[in-house]
């Protein structure tokens, strides 16, 4: 009996034992990787960028060309300052998630640039790309207004959605509202305004607006993290082409604004 009670209590310290890592989600193999003393860089692509051929080649040669770029720099520091890699590597990591899929047309995809160079912290950097599967190429959101000039009524009504939606998450995370810095960087200018994708909709195969993705520092201190500003389309409907009405329509659905937090 005793033997048998020592045999169940092993079994069950070996479960214990191994939990951890049996609850650990498997970390994605990279689309591409390189390390080095002085880099460790990888591209990772989601799923369905994988799945569309074209895209994936895109999104994997503008990848491989950043890492290339970071690699010939640290590279070039490891040679004049082997102290400045004590703790090891440089990190460098761009990852490209699709954020929605417009009349099974318009791809919105967030590339998000993670690197640690031994500073205080990591930097984040946040972009994104608006892929077009018929044409098979990257495009902006013109088409989608009759006009997009600099100043203009489209580009002022997307300012002032964009301003009252980061003033509303800024409350809503408690953060310093005295700090109104980031407004003069929210320019009525395509360039400036910050990056953009579909916000996807309620209503299949629709966009609920568009939605502008900030990264720390941007709109606020560090600590605050990431931003979204999401501006509805009922804001923009007087500044839609026949292609923009033709692809908005819904609502934002539930929990797509807990995605930069």
């Amino acid at each position: 009996m005793i033997n048998l009670w020592r045999h169940a209590l092993a079994c069950l310290l070996a479960l214990l034992l191994l939990s951890p890592a049996l609850a650990e989600p498997a970390k994605p193999k990279p689309d591409f990787a390189v390390k080095t003393k002085a880099i460790d860089g990888q591209v990772l692509l989601d799923a369905p960028i994988r799945a569309d051929p074209k895209l994936a080649e895109n999104c994997l040669a503008e990848g491989k060309k950043w890492i290339a770029e970071n690699r010939t720099e640290a590279e070039q520091e490891f040679k004049s300052d082997p102290e400045l890699f004590r703790n090891g590597a440089w990190t460098y990591e761009r990852s490209y998630t699709v954020s929605s899929l417009v009349a099974d047309r318009y791809v919105s995809i967030v590339r998000t640039d993670y690197s640690y160079t031994g500073g205080a912290h990591p930097n984040t950097d946040i972009n994104t790309i608006l892929w077009d599967k018929a044409q098979g190429k990257r495009i902006s959101i013109r088409p989608f207004f009759t006009e997009t000039a600099d100043g203009g009524p489209a580009m002022k009504a997307m300012v002032t959605g964009v301003l009252a939606s980061l003033k509303t998450e800024k409350k809503a995370r408690g953060a310093d509202d005295s700090d109104t810095d980031y407004v003069k960087s929210i320019a009525p200018n395509l360039l400036k305004i910050g990056a953009v994708t579909l916000t996807p909709s309620t209503e299949a195969g629709k966009s609920a607006g568009l939605t502008f993705h900030y990264p720390p520092y941007a709109v606020g201190a560090y600590a605050e993290g990431a931003y979204n500003a999401y501006v509805p389309w009922q804001t923009l409907t007087p500044h839609l082409s026949a292609e923009g009405a033709a692809i908005f329509s819904g609502e934002r659905p539930k929990g797509d604004d807990d995605r930069a937090r």
